[in-house]
């Protein structure tokens, strides 16, 4: 219990420094900085560059935080949040004019509360939204263990590793949401056959 304590007032002290810190998701080893710190953004993108076309998605610390990050949280997503959060169900609403623009992709920003998994504790313990990327250059499968993601990035004085393995397999879902309807925009761990169950017909399954 004392080496986990240590470990998260490490991980802490990294995140308020403007710092990236990697820890496992439910599935994959991903990247965690503070969304509203612009230079700890500017840090994890010299790791990980990512396209204007890519967005990067978004984890919070309870779904209290959602609407501080987007323009309204409508009755269907909210229905979705209960359900499936704690989670690995991502969606995708219009984000506030507020948040860094490389956040968002097409306008919308992607977030979830993560299920039990460090990361889960890491945005609990830090108490804002933190960003959520996997955890491997582009040009690498996304990590299960702390050993993998050291040998994938160099080592710098900002970045901090959480020691441990994830349990691979499926990333989480992604829904992108549009005047009431969501499109499934990547297949993942909470199946199509769950969501289109709590919401019928507002669920467009015909670009997932």
């Amino acid at each position: 219990m004392l080496g986990r304590s240590v470990v998260n007032a490490v991980a802490l002290g990294v995140l308020r420094s403007a710092g990236v810190v990697a820890a496992a998701s439910e599935s994959f080893f991903g990247l965690f900085a503070d969304v509203a710190e612009p230079l700890a953004l500017d840090r994890l993108l010299s790791l990980k560059p990512r396209g204007a076309d890519q967005g990067m998605p978004v984890v919070l610390p309870s779904a209290a935080e959602w609407p501080s990050l987007v323009v309204e949280v409508p009755p269907l997503a909210r229905l979705l949040g209960s359900h499936f959060w704690p989670g690995p169900l991502s969606i995708a609403l219009a984000a506030r004019p507020t948040v860094d623009p490389r956040l968002p992709l097409d306008g919308r920003l992607a977030v979830r509360v993560p299920g039990p998994c460090a990361a889960a504790d890491l945005v609990a313990a830090f108490g804002r939204p933190l960003t959520a990327t996997s955890a491997n250059p582009p040009s690498l499968p996304p990590p299960t263990t702390s050993d993998a993601v050291r040998r994938a990035f160099p080592a710098v004085d900002w970045l901090y590793v959480v020691d441990g393995e994830s349990a691979g397999g499926a990333p989480s879902t992604v829904l992108v949401e549009n005047r009431e309807r969501f499109r499934v925009a990547r297949r993942g761990a909470v199946p199509v056959a769950a969501l289109r169950e709590l919401i019928g017909s507002a669920l467009d399954e015909s670009e997932a």
